[in-house]
């Protein structure tokens, strides 16, 4: 296994002439055999500190962000796209935010032109789920999808869930323009997405895992035989997620479910020593997960 990190950098000679900073776009890279797994920017989220951290021990909390060198008043957790790679299908896990949820985000284009990938060279898109941060750059400002050569995957239960009418009033004031803007961009790819389950091979050498709570039909992404796996929002940060995985987390829609799933997921990621990808990780989201003296740590690879 060899892992490298790159920085890709774009437009550097218009920044200078600007007296602008370039765009730095910080990934990882991971080779398992014939794949290549980058991860690329679509920037961060800016979110107040309650919407993750609300209802937990507050004392507690703030103690551990601390030692993270994080406020708790409002955090900005980046977003990591997964891209694969493996010679005959270029693969993208989620699709970042695109330019209708925050400014911060929906950077995927930029990445992917500093890598010199063009969207028609995406064959499949596999989805984790349908907040905005994942799905909401699926289509472009004539309602097209960005990706216009790819097979849409996404599970049963998320896509039933976010397409059914009645989510909008069950999910909550906060979250009801997610179900709004999560059923208009389905409705586009209805006919043509491949619904799948816990467990389906949805790609040679790629499993589907159902891990409910954050929300209900969640997938993780099993890459070969326990040689990687991406996470989504199933861990979605690194220091309360891994430290007090059982404490609920405001960004969850199950939150109780939500961390019965975490401290499994965590659990078998340390005893398997298997990388993972996180979306909200530090450092492009690619490391491994360690057994601490209490709960796990993110070690970055």
């Amino acid at each position: 296994m060899l892992t490298r990190r790159h920085i890709l950098t774009t437009a550097p000679l218009a920044a200078a002439a600007t007296l602008l900073p370039a765009r730095l776009w910080a990934g990882s890279t991971l080779t398992l055999g014939d794949v290549q797994i980058d991860t690329l920017s679509d920037g961060s989220l800016v979110l107040p500190g309650d919407f993750i951290l609300g209802g937990m021990p507050q004392d507690e909390v703030a103690e551990i962000v601390a030692r993270y060198g994080l406020p708790t008043d409002q955090l900005t957790p980046p977003c990591n796209v997964t891209l694969l790679r493996d010679g005959t299908r270029t693969v993208l896990l989620d699709v970042g935010s695109g330019p209708d949820f925050q400014p911060s985000a929906g950077k995927l284009a930029e990445a992917m032109d500093a890598l010199g990938i063009g969207v028609e060279e995406v064959t499949h898109v596999l989805f984790t789920h349908g907040h905005p941060d994942h799905l909401w750059g699926l289509l472009d400002e004539f309602d097209e999808p960005v990706f216009p050569a790819a097979e849409f995957v996404m599970g049963q239960a998320e896509f039933d869930y976010w397409t059914d009418p009645d989510t909008v009033n069950s999910i909550g004031e906060a979250r009801a323009s997610f179900a709004v803007g999560a059923a208009r961009r389905l409705a586009v790819i209805a006919d043509t997405v491949r619904l799948v389950g816990d467990g389906e091979e949805v790609l040679p050498g790629i499993t589907a895992r159902l891990t409910p709570g954050h929300t209900p039909g969640h997938l993780a992404y099993e890459i070969g035989s326990a040689a990687a796996m991406v996470v989504g929002d199933a861990i979605g940060n690194h220091h309360v997620a891994f430290e007090r995985p059982d404490w609920a987390s405001g960004s969850d829609q199950d939150a109780d479910m939500a961390a019965t799933t975490r401290v499994a997921l965590l659990e078998r990621l340390a005893a398997e020593g298997m990388p993972m990808i996180g979306y909200h990780l530090p450092g492009g989201g690619i490391g491994r997960v360690e057994q601490a003296a209490t709960g796990f740590r993110f070690s970055e690879m």
